[in-house]
């Protein structure tokens, strides 16, 4: 009934409050908070031994496989209604990258007002203003072209929907450096005088902004160089990606399972204290471009290249350690058969970033020609089955005794190491 209401008010030009028919934000975010909520009731439920239906209840297995249906479904829906709200979140980002670019230029105008209290207006002032709004005129151009993609945010959202650090950082510089030329250009079209104008000319020369422009070049080679390598060890199945709902600013400190990660925290750190400096020797010496002493620039190159042998040395690809029979409590030791339990041991089964439900029963395990989808098996929560390091699947009839390999397929479409393993009858 809600979703019927809501849809009517689509034609009326209004949406109830309880919208979660998905075609506003508000819709779009209302649906998946009770689908999140739905699932985790659920979830927690089953995990408690309620909601199983007798037909099911005295096989172990079969309840097993029948939670994990359930659950599967629930957790599809629970997907969906989070892309839907990460796409309508991304609709309604341009306005808000407008507003606050928009922002950034009032507060400089306030922080130029302040300080030309006894000093006067200057002709810097008025250059610096004119080139914010320049780059704000531009900055909101970009978002209202890309306004589907996240307005200003789109050129620094990687492939995998997330915030990129290095794309971050080098926008950063690149606006910096465009507003600081700007600001020069603008003290050069009011300049009257040959001497102001060579001095200001003199001001772009090589020698004076090096430290700059070498970073400038160093973080913008970096921010490709690391999509190149991302693709490659993707590609070569050396690094698992999963695509995000939406992105998020804690994207450019974490990994893609949101652990704060040393590389990046350091890498935006450092930056944004270079920037910093730099934008304080642009606002003490307008005339030109920011002189960045080669000590901080060095650091910042030292950081930059801190965070590229990072993109390196992350990620892994899944590998299989052993396989064995799973035993309760009270059974006997016995080889492996057919309709027998076996546990997968190994590292790496969950790519980061694919903790999520919906995820984890996109696992398949292949055991000889036949396709084993790994059950859910929840636990007040989360779930017990699979982990990263470990997985329960059970051996199917229809696997031919003898001789077989098991291999797994994680989320992120990575296929595992062939491990053999004995059947028997």
């Amino acid at each position: 009934m809600a979703v019927q209401e809501a849809r009517d008010g689509v034609g009326a030009g209004a949406h109830p409050g309880g919208c979660t028919c998905g075609d506003c934000p508000h819709g779009a975010r209302t649906g998946h908070r009770r689908a999140v909520a739905e699932f985790l009731l659920k979830r927690d439920e089953f995990a408690a031994g309620q909601g199983l239906p007798t037909a099911v209840a005295h096989s172990a297995s079969a309840s097993r496989q029948w939670i994990s249906e359930e659950l599967t479904q629930s957790a599809e829906e629970v997907a969906a209604r989070g892309r839907a709200e990460g796409e309508a979140w991304l609709g309604r980002m341009w306005r808000w990258t407008a507003c606050a670019v928009w922002a950034a230029v009032v507060l400089l105008l306030v922080v130029q007002a302040l300080t030309a209290i006894g000093a006067g207006w200057t002709a810097a002032r008025t250059a610096g203003l004119l080139a914010a709004v320049v780059v704000g005129l531009a900055l909101t151009a970009a978002s209202w072209f890309h306004r589907a993609r996240g307005g200003a945010l789109a050129p620094v959202i990687g492939e995998d929907n997330r915030l990129s650090t290095s794309r971050a950082i080098a926008a950063g510089w690149v606006l910096f450096v465009v507003y600081a030329v700007l600001v020069l250009v603008g003290r050069l079209a009011a300049a009257s005088h040959h001497a102001e104008r060579d001095a200001l000319l003199s001001g772009l020369d090589l020698a004076r902004g090096a430290g700059v422009v070498t970073v400038l070049a160093v973080v913008c080679a970096i921010a490709v160089l690391v999509r190149r390598v991302v693709g490659l060890r993707v590609l070569g199945q050396r690094l698992q990606k999963v695509r995000a709902d939406r992105p998020r600013a804690a994207d450019l400190l974490t990994d893609d399972a949101g652990r704060g990660t040393f590389t990046d925290i350091q890498y935006v750190v450092i930056h944004a204290v270079a920037l910093v400096f730099a934008a304080v020797r642009l606002a003490r010496r307008p005339d030109q471009l920011p002189d960045l002493p080669w000590g901080l620039a060095v650091l910042a190159l030292v950081s930059a290249a801190t965070y590229l042998a990072g993109k390196y040395a992350e990620g892994g690809r899944p590998v299989i350690l052993s396989v064995v029979r799973a035993r309760e409590a009270g059974d006997l030791d016995a080889p492996i058969r057919t309709g027998d339990d076996i546990e997968i041991r190994g590292a790496g089964f969950v790519p980061p970033g694919a903790q999520g439900a919906d995820r984890l029963a996109r696992m398949v395990v292949r055991i000889g020609t036949v396709h084993v989808h790994v059950p859910l098996v929840p636990v007040t929560g989360g779930f017990s089955n699979p982990t990263d390091t470990a997985l329960t699947v059970p051996v199917p009839a229809d696997v031919e005794p003898g001789r077989v390999e098991v291999q797994l397929v994680t989320a992120a479409g990575v296929e595992t190491n062939r491990y053999t393993i004995d059947v028997t009858e």
